[in-house]
């Protein structure tokens, strides 16, 4: 079969998108090919087709249970033939898959790296013809990479071991440089064909708010997105749970997600949001890269991450299809704590040395600056992450909260005086710097114990500052955004920086600024970009596809993603043969699926003639 008629007939695609044709025509080729493509970029076409064409089996090493899983639903719903190996499955499940191996009934298997040094897999694998190997999430490869994996490490040692090295395929979403290097390096690559497509995602609107109220906050966002499906992202388990509950409380859907859960707990969690019997997942970055669902409209993170990869990573599960999302970071000073500590407090890898270990913490805080940075610039944000990415990016996208948003600068001047005061006393007494939330307390005046016992209520400024704390915490973000206060990395303290003479002796001026989206603007502006929808008509084929979904018993997105139910939308198909020109529609799910959708589709249409 011609790779063009296979990429219509099982994917639903009448055209390859940017790279993919390059990449799969080098496995057709027999030869080696890495890929760095943004998440929802397509992939997983550029191996899945050549497993398809190439005879014999493609493996595929992936790093999770549950993305595998994904996958091969994804492909039975295609009609591609796809089997995994995993230790969720039993031992009779996992005889099952090998005879089908053995008689030649699939084309793709899906396993994590760990079982590459299986003696029972390594007898079975040799029995096999395989016309490919794939390497899937290959920045987990390198200790310089976000979700290092060790048992990456021994895949170019199996693949040594076999009689006859197949093309060996690589693909990620976010490396950076250095990364890059080691992928091809570690994995053994041999002179592959490399694409990187960028990493730019139109389709998502990148926002941080620095809210007085993350909760608050939180629940106005959600409130607004009630018939969507999200992600709220949160820095530690604690934070999970009870954002889970705070949601619960007030009337959303949510379930939770983090590796203090059991197996039992995390799976049936993940169903739930997979099959949308909940709109809403609160995680940690444990519920990552195994997350597939194209349908997800918004990842909020409640919490800033510890570096830009995990961030730019965890907001890309929005979107996957195409279709615009929002990604939104809930920013507060004190996230920058949390992260610190997190860094200072990693677990030591047994496999790395102790130099190694701290050149990564060092990396890992350089980071952590530049995650900072995002949060606190006043340019586009958009251009932010891609230069991080070393991707070249006007000074405007026009499709962010920076780009859309209202600037409001007031004058804090008098404000800052005050603070920059309030440290270089403190200093002065106690020989060494504080952190920003007892300086805080030092301003309002706390009786905190350990204050009054240190004598720092003797000093001027204490209860110099009579504002909300969040209101403060907003002054010293802007003071250590403009260079007067610095954040020290031991000991998560704040000190002045030579600049703050200027504002307490010279009579330099500051001033903060705040920056506000319009809700009629940001509505206009999506309208423009995207084009106007038929929304009655595409709920009503969301709700045929949930039917036909749970009456397969897979996900919803498994039979059609939203961009394809928006396309159906605005073409109103009314034949199978016009179906199949809709984007993402196969023949296999024409067949299955498509007189439903037809049906509504006539309906809808009929009742409005």
């Amino acid at each position: 079969m011609e790779k063009l008629a296979a990429l219509k007939q099982y994917f639903g695609h009448s055209a390859f998108r940017p790279g993919q044709e390059t990449m799969v025509d080098a496995l057709l080729s027999g030869r080696d090919a890495f890929g760095v493509m943004p998440t929802g970029a397509g992939k997983s076409v550029c191996y899945q087709l050549p497993a398809l064409l190439l005879p014999g089996v493609t493996l595929v090493i992936s790093p999770l249970i549950s993305l595998m899983k994904d996958q091969v639903t994804a492909l039975e719903q295609a009609g591609l033939p796809a089997a995994f190996l995993n230790s969720s499955q039993t031992t009779a499940a996992q005889r099952e898959v090998l005879r089908g191996l053995k008689a030649g009934a699939y084309k793709l298997l899906y396993v994590a790296p760990e079982r590459l040094t299986a003696d029972s897999f390594l007898d079975m694998i040799h029995e096999l013809e395989l016309s490919l190997i794939v390497v899937d999430e290959a920045h987990c490869v390198s200790q310089w990479g976000q979700d290092f994996r060790p048992g990456y490490l021994d895949i170019a040692g199996f693949i040594r071991t076999l009689d006859r090295r197949p093309p060996v395929g690589a693909f990620t979403a976010t490396a950076t440089e250095q990364v890059r290097q080691d992928i091809v390096r570690l994995l053994e690559l041999r002179h592959p064909a490399e694409v990187i497509t960028g990493f730019d995602r139109p389709n998502l609107f990148f926002e941080v708010r620095q809210p007085r109220s993350k909760d608050a906050c939180l629940l106005e966002l959600l409130e607004k997105r009630r018939d969507q499906s999200g992600i709220v992202y949160c820095s530690t388990r604690k934070n999970v749970e009870r954002v889970q509950e705070l949601l619960v409380h007030n009337g959303f859907a949510a379930a939770r997600y983090h590796a203090g859960l059991t197996d039992e707990e995390r799976h049936r969690s993940q169903e739930d949001f997979l099959y949308d019997r909940v709109r809403i997942m609160a995680a940690t970055n444990a519920f990552g890269m195994g997350i597939d669902k194209s349908n997800v409209n918004y990842v909020i993170h409640y919490n800033m991450p510890r570096d830009l990869e995990s961030y730019y990573q965890e907001a890309g599960r929005a979107g996957r299809d195409g279709s615009p999302a929002d990604c939104i970071l809930l920013y507060a000073p004190g996230d920058v704590n949390t992260a610190r500590f997190m860094i200072e407090n990693f677990q030591e890898n047994e496999k790395l040395t102790p130099e190694e270990q701290k050149r990564i913490t060092a990396r890992d805080f350089q980071r952590l600056n530049r995650m900072v940075g995002y949060c606190r610039t006043g340019g586009c944000l958009r251009a932010y992450l891609l230069r991080y990415f070393g991707e070249k990016a006007p000074d405007q996208c026009g499709n962010c909260g920076s780009c859309l948003g209202e600037t409001v600068e007031e004058d804090i001047t008098v404000q800052a005086q005050k603070i920059l005061s309030c440290v270089v006393r403190a200093e002065k007494l106690l020989g060494y710097s504080l952190g920003r939330s007892s300086y805080i307390q030092i301003l309002r005046g706390s009786e905190e114990k350990r204050l009054l016992e240190k004598g720092l209520d003797q000093l001027s400024t204490y209860g110099i500052l009579q504002e909300p704390a969040a209101r403060l915490q907003d002054y010293f973000a802007a003071l250590e955004s403009q260079g007067y206060l610095e954040a020290r990395q031991e000991h998560s303290t704040v000190t002045t920086t030579p600049l703050a003479r200027k504002v307490l002796f010279q009579g330099q001026t500051v001033r903060m600024r705040t920056r506000h989206i319009p809700e009629e603007r940001l509505v206009a502006h999506k309208m423009q970009e995207f084009g106007p929808v038929d929304e009655a008509l595409f709920q009503s084929l969301r709700r045929v596809r949930m039917a036909e979904a749970r009456k397969a018993g897979v996900p919803a997105y498994a039979i059609f993603s939203d961009a394809t139910l928006r396309e159906m939308a605005e073409k109103k198909p009314m034949s199978i043969d016009e179906l199949l020109n809709i984007s993402g529609v196969g023949e296999k799910k024409a067949a299955r699926y498509g007189m439903a959708f037809l049906r509504a589709i006539e309906d809808m249409v009929g009742s409005r003639e």
